[in-house]
């Protein structure tokens, strides 16, 4: 991908002064129209476009895509963070051959899947137990693969982010976390807890992302909010892992809310429970299917838009350090409404990060009433 600073071999003094943040973003240049080269920016943006277990709903391998081309019509000015676009934030490129694996093996899925729904027993039947082994196998490279992709930027002192993709997908970022971290949380904001166990018999499945991350000793807690849709195998995980999960399910949020208690609170105390060091996870489906209508699962209820920053820019405000965050699940559909709401969604989220680990970003925009 081409950029204003390779164009004209400028520095990045040079590029501020002489880029426009209020005219439409730079066609040839990376998300958000940004000017800057991935050397010149301090936030990467891993796309991960991979989709091979779903079951219900597709497209969310066509996300990082959707956002990308959404993102060129969002103005840079911020309220928040008016001067985030300076630091400058790279879409990088994706993992070699992703795309096409991604295609490949979940064709090879689907007869599983429909086997399963059918009442078959996969163990019985030779050639999909042998086919289910070979896509096991390539999620494990996937994996692989966006954790050592992770691994060179924060290498090079980048902070990296993942889009997806479904949610499968950043369990190679935290394992490269982990690597930078003894210990961190994971802000998870779902319908889903996503704690089934080889969902499908899939042990990368998108359902079963967050039992994964369990697997991972650095990770001490995992707090989820907005749950609408579970288990009873994912509620026995919750119950032995003791007080590692903490879940806070929509219908108990919104009672709260009903009966007079404050988002605002509610918030502190989310924020409140997580560890020193944070990531946060954002499967879109957390929200209400208002803001993507084509996500893969969707549930009935979820937090509006302005609930989702909200709680983000608190957890930026609070004494928590925000070590990084994915966003997935974004599948866009017959117009741009999915990709325009990820844009936006990753713009607020690479603010929040840049704001927890004291970039400037500027002072927030103060209106007089």
């Amino acid at each position: 991908m081409k950029s204003v600073a390779k164009k004209y071999n400028m520095n990045k003094v040079d590029i501020i002064k002489n880029f426009d943040p209020s005219q439409p973003g730079l066609a040839d240049a990376t998300v958000f129209g940004l000017p800057f080269s991935a050397e010149q920016s301090e936030i990467i943006v891993i796309p991960v476009p991979w989709e091979v277990t779903v079951s219900y709903g597709a497209g969310a391998s066509e996300g990082p895509e959707a956002v990308l081309d959404a993102s060129f019509q969002i103005d840079l000015l911020h309220q928040e963070f008016p001067e985030l676009w300076k630091l400058g934030i790279y879409l990088d490129e994706e993992p070699k051959d992703l795309s096409s694996n991604s295609k490949k093996f979940k064709e090879l899925a689907q007869p599983i899947i429909k086997a399963l729904e059918d009442g078959e027993t996969i163990a019985e039947n030779p050639s999909l137990n042998s086919d289910l082994e070979v896509i096991n196998y390539a999620c494990a490279d996937m994996v692989e693969a966006v954790e050592q992709q992770t691994l060179h930027w924060l290498n090079k002192g980048k902070k990296v982010v993942l889009l997806g993709g479904d949610h499968s997908t950043p369990l190679g970022y935290y394992k490269a976390l982990a690597t930078k971290y003894k210990e961190f949380g994971i802000l998870h904001l779902d319908a889903h807890m996503d704690l089934r166990i080889a969902y499908e018999g899939f042990i990368y499945s998108h359902a079963s992302i967050m039992y994964n991350a369990l697997q991972i000793p650095q990770i001490s807690k995992i707090v989820q909010v907005g749950i609408r849709d579970f288990c009873e195998q994912e509620v026995e995980v919750v119950k032995n892992q003791q007080g590692r999960v903490l879940v806070h399910t929509d219908t108990d949020i919104k009672k709260q809310l009903f009966e007079g208690n404050t988002w605002q609170h509610l918030c502190d105390h989310l924020i409140y429970s997580l560890p020193q060091k944070v990531c946060v996870s954002f499967d879109i489906d957390g929200m209400s299917r208002l803001y993507a209508p084509n996500t893969g699962t969707p549930v009935p209820g979820g937090m509006s838009y302005e609930q989702a920053t909200y709680l983000l820019s608190r957890l930026a405000e609070s004494n928590k350090e925000i070590i990084g965050f994915d966003l997935v699940e974004v599948a866009p559909g017959d117009d741009d409404w999915d990709g325009n709401v990820g844009a936006r969604m990753l713009f607020h989220m690479c603010g929040v990060l840049a704001k927890s680990q004291k970039m400037n970003v500027g002072e927030k925009i103060i209106f007089q009433k």
